[in-house]
């Protein structure tokens, strides 16, 4: 039906908390209503026509009568809230157990082997904010060149280092070894590497981040659709964490603007197969930071792109704008990713106002949508929402 697809995900955008949350210790969080909340309000006329209103209260954001688009909302059936597990969903793979984490931190069996392959002094080694490890543990760092460790409520090892003490390639390197050795019981979801520069005092994490996830443990629609010779184009951290399984071309953005330049562009050459694109700003820069004035600012300035993005769409695109999971930034007690429902927004030039999609139970029910538009022999847990867009 569609010759393309556009998959923007809106990193840690969620709306509101699922039914386990409490679980895992994520009871309040809503993290795009609670962001309009504490500021007031949001000024979003173009998601706003969309229909983001009308899938929860939003204050700023009213609910609209005959949205432009199909509106709805997702819950995640795998277990856990990370990038890596929710974006998997989305492409139709759900996982039956949670990523491991280490909220005590990592064994000392573990650490002293990586530490012996990798030829490297760790330091640290707790669950902590980034920012806050960094200026804490950085001046050590400087004078004697040990790897700062640290993990969060998140299955993640990441290993910050300053560029001028081990430079951006080194890092990676040391990271391509700890990925070898997490597996198993320890194979958790993400190496990240955290380089940084400065001083202490005003030590900067650069823009030089890079995830190491896990290879995906079966096919994803992704990989089916780059079997049939249909491009499979991933913006910003998107191959990062598909470990490039199923990615036909990879494209560099570092933050929203440059994501959403990308995704234009893009669409400007791309004939015929799927965009799938990450704003990574949300979770990495101001939900984990708790910054919840550039969290909502960020979100307006999206909104402000919208017209473009719609502007580019022929009559034969698909739009499905949503998230992977929340990461509250007005949740002051935590800067950990929360276990909330997510967005659902799908549109197209011909599609009948006012659709409402309902609540879907799994994310995967985009990668059957995206499997039944390309005509292609994948199943998965999801349950396709394609017809709903063309009656």
């Amino acid at each position: 039906m569609f010759k393309r697809t556009i998959l923007i995900i809106l990193d840690a955008c969620g709306v509101g908390e699922l039914p386990d949350a409490g679980a895992y210790g994520d009871t309040g969080a809503a993290t795009i209503p609670n962001v309009a909340e504490a500021l007031g309000g949001l000024i979003m006329p173009h998601a706003q026509a969309l229909g983001l209103g009308n899938i929860v209260p939003i204050k700023g954001i009213n609910p609209v009568h005959n949205p432009r688009a199909a509106f709805g909302k997702m819950q995640e059936r795998s277990p856990g809230k990370d990038s890596t597990s929710g974006h998997w969903e989305i492409a139709g793979l759900v996982l039956k157990k949670p990523f491991p984490v280490y909220p005590h931190g990592f064994p000392d069996t573990l650490i002293s082997e990586f530490e012996q392959r990798a030829s490297v002094k760790i330091i640290g080694n707790i669950p902590a904010s980034g920012t806050e490890i960094i200026e804490k543990l950085g001046p050590r760092h400087l004078k004697t060149g040990e790897i700062i460790l640290y993990t969060s409520a998140d299955s993640v090892f990441q290993l910050a280092a300053h560029e001028e003490i081990i430079s951006v390639e080194k890092l990676y390197e040391i990271c391509r070894i700890a990925r070898k050795l997490l597996s198993g019981e320890h194979a958790v979801g993400r190496v990240i590497a955290r380089p940084f520069t400065g001083r202490p005092g005003s030590f900067t994490r650069t823009t030089n981040r890079h995830d190491f996830s896990l290879e995906p443990p079966g096919d994803t629609v992704l990989n089916f659709l780059m079997r049939k010779n249909i491009a499979t184009v991933g913006i910003g951290k998107i191959p990062d964490l598909f470990a490039d399984c199923g990615i036909s071309c990879k494209v560099k953005a570092i933050n929203n603007n440059e994501v959403m330049f990308k995704v234009i562009d893009e669409m400007k050459s791309l004939e015929y197969g799927l965009i799938f694109a990450n704003l990574v700003d949300f979770d990495m820069l101001w939900g984990h930071r708790n910054d919840t004035t550039s969290f909502g600012a960020g979100l307006e300035q999206f909104d402000r792109q919208l017209p473009e993005l719609l502007d580019n769409l022929k009559n034969d695109d698909l739009l499905i704008i949503t998230a992977d999971h929340g990461c509250d930034p007005t949740l002051k007690y935590s800067t950990d990713h929360t276990r909330e429902y997510v967005p659902l927004l799908a549109f197209h030039k011909n599609i009948r106002r006012g659709r409402n999609l309902g609540i879907r139970s799994t994310f995967a029910d985009i990668a059957a949508t995206l499997a039944e538009n390309f005509a292609i022999e994948y199943t998965c847990l999801g349950t396709s929402f394609l017809k709903d867009l063309r009656d």
